[in-house]
């Protein structure tokens, strides 16, 4: 006979923690398990394109780090294609374009060695500036937050940034940009990512 289907009730959510880092990224943690982590390299052997350090901090709504973070990183190579089957054209041999790191548990800091992306092409047609896309997750979040960071030295691109544009004020557009500085020659950008309060990070509903 056919459950009635007003009598279902919805599944109770849980947060990610504590135990996130032990089944995700064991390696990190400090466990050995597995022979290769999963999401430890995004570019391969062979990447093309300028290599980049991405660093950053995720902060709570009274302003502290939070320690027990786990964060997704998908991106287009250079030349602005995804490893994907329908990622619009080829990549190098190895590029993964995918990784997966977590913060430190003293300090709440992430970081992250990959190549600056290219512009990719959107599904509207438009081009889209270089940007990475990130998913983060920690105890207390039930659902995975999804963001973007695009990079301060792209402002052109930036501008006409069809994502970025449907964002009507100028200071929420800024909490997606990642701050360029140079560290013994080589980039390095910041990107802190607030969860709650006047400067909470833009998070999108994908």
């Amino acid at each position: 006979m056919p459950q009635n289907l007003n009598y279902l009730r919805e599944s109770a959510s849980q947060t990610a923690g504590p135990y996130v880092h032990i089944g995700l990224a064991p390696g990190a943690a400090g466990f050995d398990i597995y022979r290769r982590e999963l999401g430890h390299d995004i570019t391969g052997p062979n990447p093309r394109g300028e290599r980049i350090r991405v660093e950053g901090v995720v902060i709570d709504g009274m302003g502290s780090p939070v320690k027990d973070v786990l964060l997704e990183v998908w991106q287009a190579n250079a030349d602005g294609y995804y490893a994907h089957p329908e990622g619009g054209g080829e990549v190098e041999d190895g590029f993964r374009g995918w990784g997966r790191v977590i913060t430190d548990f003293e300090t709440g800091e992430w970081g992250f060695d990959t190549v600056k992306p290219g512009a990719v092409m959107g599904r509207s047609g438009r081009m889209m500036a270089p940007h990475l896309n990130l998913w983060i997750v920690a105890r207390g979040i039930n659902i995975g937050l999804n963001t973007r960071m695009y990079f301060s030295d792209e402002a052109d691109a930036n501008a006409a940034d069809p994502v970025l544009n449907l964002i009507e004020w100028e200071n929420r557009r800024a909490t997606l940009i990642g701050q360029r500085s140079d560290r013994d020659g080589a980039p390095v950008y910041r990107f802190e990512i607030r969860l709650q309060g006047e400067e909470e990070t833009v998070f999108f509903d994908v």
